[in-house]
């Protein structure tokens, strides 16, 4: 899933390898798929797009958006964007396909569930993507440790740090994935209430965020993760799928996972309190 690291490192990509080039063709719904989510009405998208020059891309939480004029493109963090270049033979599946002047396409893919919005910037008015244009990233200097300390203002004690940093929009692109090496940096436990915190665990809770989220993006995103071009981040996650029963590389004992809050949480029980 997009989230920050990947949002970021996939705009900067589109924005050096398409940026500028003029759409030629544009196809929805090639394959259907149940959750695959369009803004209006996906047969008009072809009308509204070809003829327009990709503009500036830029990654705004989980999502990614891209500009063509007065209007713009922006996939949401369960669509995988793929370029493929002039002659490459296409996959046989996929939600959206964007063919530019140079006959090189991008491909839309949804996995388990994905966005694919054509907007007016100036009126869409959903919360996800207003949240995540108004909020500062924390990989920016806005994101100080004033600003995290009034994001607690909104939330009870009773609320574990998961739910404190990963949901509600709090921070717009910080989600389960991320969350995991965050709160292992931390020592953190994804289960620790709020109200158990002294001051010293906050600051060490955005330090955290603002480090490791700093390390994945300068690696271009999680190799849990693919790029625009299909490869995985070179940030090697210490708790995801891949590590876990594995040892900590903190102390070493078996890294655990459990459901948590509507998704999968890995820990390390002896580092995370």
């Amino acid at each position: 899933m997009i989230e920050i690291p990947e949002s970021i490192t996939i705009a900067k990509q589109l924005n050096d390898t398409v940026r500028g080039r003029e759409i030629r063709e544009v196809e929805t719904e090639h394959t259907g798929h149940s959750f695959a989510w369009y803004h209006g009405d996906p047969a008009a998208y072809a009308r509204q797009m070809e003829g327009r020059r990709i503009g500036t891309a830029a990654g705004i939480g989980s999502m990614v958006e891209t500009e063509l004029g007065e209007i713009s493109f922006v996939v949401g963090d369960g669509t995988n964007i793929r370029y493929y270049a002039p002659g490459r033979k296409l996959p046989e599946r996929y939600q959206m396909r964007i063919t530019l002047e140079d006959e090189s396409s991008l491909i839309y893919t949804v996995a388990m569930y994905g966005s694919l919005f054509l907007i007016d910037p100036d009126t869409y008015d959903n919360p996800y993507y207003l949240a995540a244009k108004a909020k500062p990233l924390p990989v920016t200097e806005e994101f100080d440790y004033e600003y995290f300390k009034k994001l607690r203002e909104d939330v009870s004690g009773r609320n574990s740090v998961k739910e404190f940093l990963a949901t509600k929009q709090r921070i717009p692109g910080l989600g389960n994935g991320v969350l995991q090496d965050i709160l292992l940096e931390a020592g953190l436990h994804p289960k620790r209430k709020l109200n158990t915190l002294m001051e010293q665990d906050w600051k060490r809770m955005y330090e955290s965020v603002k480090k490791i989220l700093s390390q994945m993006l300068e690696a271009g995103g999680r190799n849990t993760e693919k790029d625009l071009f299909g490869n995985p981040g070179s940030y090697q996650t210490k708790l995801s799928k891949k590590t876990v029963k594995g040892p900590c590389p903190y102390c070493g004992n078996l890294i655990e996972k459990m459901n948590y809050l509507g998704g999968t949480v890995y820990f390390c029980p002896y580092c995370q309190e």
